[in-house]
Formats: C-alpha cells, sequence, structure tokens
C-alpha cells in the first residue's frame, strides 16, 4: 500500500484521494496468492498464528545455554586416562622399558579404548571379556564401563566361565607349558621362564585367573602384537594393547577386594 496522493488534472485541478489505496504490485501479489488457495482447494482464509512472547522460563540463559532436558541421554563421566587416541597410545616408558606408539589409526576404532554405556549388567569392579565381540569390559559406577579391544584364544584354545583375578603382575615372566613347546619345539630354550620385556608375550602387565582357588593357566595380559587385536590368535589367554593393559591394571590394584572376571 501507499499513501494517498493528490491527482492533477490536465484543466490544473487538484482532486484528493480519501484514505490508503492499494498499490498495483499488492493487488497483483494478492492475485497471485488467490490463484495459488482456489488450484489448492483451499476455501478458508489463511490464519497467521499470532507470536505470543516468551515466558521467562523459556527463554535461553544468558550464556545463550538451552537449559531443556535432553531427556534420555546420559551423560558420558570424564576420565583422565580416556583422552584423545595419540596420547592414550603414545610411546611411554615404563620400569625402565620403553614401549613403542602404537599406530592406532591401524586399530579399527571399536577396540581402541572409550568410555561407553555398561552393556554387561555386571557389579562396578567386575571384568567381563565378551568373546564374540573382542571386546573386554571394566565395569564402573554409574552404568558406564571401560571397553578395551583384545585378542582371543583360537579355535579350541578359548576358555569361559567365571572366576576372578588372584593376582597381577609387572613385566611377568613367561614360562610356555608343555603342551606349548611340544607344539614348538623352538621354545625349549623358555622351559623355565622368558624374563620380562618387550619381546615377552604376556607384555607389561599380566592379570592371573583363578576359579574355586586354583590356577585356570589362563590369563589376561599385555601384547607387543597390537595387530593381533580384535583376532583369534592367542593360545587362550586375552590379550591387550600394552597402553591398555598398563590402564586396566591400575584400575584393578585400586580395587579393594578381588576382581572378579567372567568370560563368555
Amino acid at each position: 500500500m501507499r499513501k494517498p496522493q493528490d491527482q492533477k488534472l490536465s484543466s490544473g485541478d487538484t482532486i484528493s484521494e480519501p484514505g490508503y489505496v492499494i498499490s498495483r504490485r499488492a493487488v497483483l501479489s494478492g492475485l497471485g496468492v488467490m490463484t495459488l488457495l482456489g488450484a489448492s482447494g483451499c476455501s478458508q482464509a489463511l490464519e497467521l498464528p499470532s507470536l505470543e512472547p516468551l515466558e521467562p522460563s523459556a527463554r535461553l540463559s544468558p550464556a545463550g545455554v538451552d537449559p531443556m532436558s535432553t531427556g534420555a541421554i546420559p551423560p558420558i563421566s570424564v576420565d583422565s586416562n580416556i583422552t584423545d587416541n595419540g596420547t592414550m597410545y603414545a610411546s611411554m616408558i615404563d620400569n625402565g622399558f620403553v614401549i613403542p606408539a602404537i599406530p592406532f589409526q591401524k586399530v579399527k576404532p571399536e577396540f581402541r579404548r572409550q568410555i561407553v554405556i555398561d552393556p554387561t549388567g555386571e557389579a562396578p569392579g567386575t571384568i567381563v571379556v565378551r568373546l564374540n565381540e573382542r571386546h573386554l569390559y571394566w565395569v564402573q559406577e554409574g552404568g558406564e564401563a571401560v571397553r578395551y579391544g583384545v585378542g582371543i584364544g583360537k579355535a579350541g584354545f578359548e576358555w569361559n566361565g567365571r572366576a576372578e583375578i588372584q593376582y597381577t603382575k609387572e613385566w611377568p615372566i613367561w614360562t610356555p607349558p608343555k603342551e606349548m613347546i611340544a607344539r614348538k619345539p623352538e621354545l625349549v630354550k623358555w622351559s623355565s621362564g622368558q624374563p620380562g620385556g618387550l619381546d615377552n608375550p604376556l607384555g607389561a602387565r599380566a592379570h592371573y585367573i583363578f576359579k574355586d582357588g586354583h590356577d585356570t593357566g589362563y590369563r589376561v595380559h599385555g601384547s607387543p602384537e597390537w595387530w593381533t587385536i580384535g583376532t583369534q590368535a592367542s593360545s587362550g589367554c586375552v590379550r591387550m594393547i600394552n597402553q591398555d593393559v598398563i590402564d586396566l591394571y591400575n584400575r584393578v590394584k585400586s580395587s579393594p577386594t578381588k576382581v572378579p572376571i567372567v568370560v563368555a
């Protein structure tokens, strides 16, 4: 619309236009809208809802953060040992041994250390190994767990059941069992034990699994062969990346009681 303006005739007289007049552009626009409404079969007038001012409780906070709850999405806690991959899998010095950095880009993301919603239902402070997933869970308070990728035993060498971690060792001595020496005679040189070190099959830490007070012969341990994580490559034990087994060891050591373990 435009304001009325006085019109001059050729005779010089002036005619005043009362009120407001509709411009040609407005008329054409209105006809266009009416045409669209008619084409769509609409016969009612188009009504726009009035905009009401926000209630104080619905306004954004001064920092611009929407206070509305996100519903059922639970928050994940912050853990100083669960950081970026470059930090978690960097080279480190431990008891005089220089553990090489892990090329984590070559490890599938699901096999890297991370905090997840606990899927096990076990009590906090329990180790759960899910063989089919190739995952080990350290169950925590609040419905969370630290999840690690693991390598498991080859077909015919797996062990499963409920037991407990009787004790742990740093840079443990590895003694191959007689059955293994029979399969691999070259291991006879370690029949009295291979000292702990970077080439030791048990890696930087070992957790010894006992059931009903008896040694099962199976361990949760580190491994220099990080590329076997997510595979069936061991002789029955659960193997982890060295940086991850150190992290698990520190959690187990801080437990006030013996740690139960479930392998299934």
